[in-house]
């Protein structure tokens, strides 16, 4: 349903997005990326708002750009703002539903917002919601077309956990009835959450693609660093490497830095150790667990 051949864009000198390819069917995909990655850019080639500078988009096998049938058939709700503040969110809806030219907009705006759990009849302006409820109403946009591919970049930024967790069922269920919901986050946990199907994007390329347990068990190949704060780093750094607990260690003033293939032995051992030997452990913080060292380790792979 969508797909992308050997695609890049590039502004200028800068190149955003390198050489991609997939594709993919129904069901929700998630879109991995660290901000700056080249998601966004890839959306709006994909939903024909801009051209690739190489390479071929296809969304039900056309090419949205000049495809105008295509077009009404995607539902894009963009990372950026873009709401009317002055407006409440069922007259916001509306006028995304008339600008598709549906039949009745006020009736499908009020089934929309009734689908991201927003009340029509509020008649605050979405100038005065919470980030929260103004990314519902973005989502409730997405919708009202009855889209067979929706494309949502960010779509979970600035919900709370309840919300998010709404969300993603919204999408699960959408995507189990044919439709292809692709999913952009920059959050490894909410990935995790939003499906199995993942597609990495890194420095404009993709960097790994397929079932999320698979991607999450290439990743822990890499060695996990992590910082033990301690008060005889040199005592509990020798339990360590006696104790085979790590592949390597030193010692930085007061703590010691250690690197394990295994960080839940090592987490398990670690106490037990220091107590062993009379080691008092303060601290104990991992330096490379977050999403920027991943997308590193995951580039350096290719």
């Amino acid at each position: 349903m969508v797909q992308a051949i050997n695609v890049s864009k590039i502004f200028g000198d800068v190149v955003a997005v390198a050489d991609v390819s997939f594709s993919i069917g129904p069901g929700v995909t998630a879109l991995l990326g660290p901000n700056g990655a080249g998601k966004s850019t890839l959306f709006r080639m994909l939903c024909g708002l801009t051209p690739p500078s190489r390479g071929q988009v296809a969304i039900l096998g056309s090419d949205a750009r000049h495809d105008r049938e295509v077009r009404g058939r995607i539902g894009l709700v963009g990372q950026e703002e873009g709401l009317f503040d002055r407006l409440s969110a069922r007259r916001f809806v509306e006028i995304a539903a008339a600008t598709h030219g549906m039949v009745d907009p006020a009736r499908v705006a009020a089934e929309v917002l009734a689908e991201v759990e927003i009340d029509p009849d509020d008649p605050k302006p979405v100038g005065a919601y919470s980030k929260g409820m103004r990314q519902r109403v973005k989502v409730a946009t997405g919708l009202v077309n009855d889209p067979d591919v929706l494309v949502l970049d960010e779509p979970l930024a600035g919900l709370d956990p309840v919300q998010r967790r709404r969300m993603i069922t919204l999408f699960h269920r959408l995507g189990d009835e044919g439709r292809c919901v692709l999913v952009s986050s920059h959050v490894l946990d909410e990935v995790a959450r939003i499906g199995s199907r993942v597609l990495v994007i890194a420095q404009g390329r993709l960097t790994a693609a397929g079932d999320y347990r698979a991607l999450r068990n290439m990743m822990d190949d890499r060695p996990h660093r992590i910082r033990l704060l301690v008060d005889n780093p040199r005592a509990l750094a020798a339990r360590l490497i006696a104790g085979g607990t790590a592949m390597a260690v030193r010692v930085e003033g007061e703590s010691v830095v250690a690197d394990t293939l295994d960080v839940d032995r090592f987490g398990r051992s670690v106490a037990p150790l220091a107590r062993d030997a009379g080691v008092r452990l303060r601290e104990v913080v991992p330096l490379d667990d977050d999403l920027e060292s991943v997308f590193r380790y995951l580039v350096e792979r290719r």
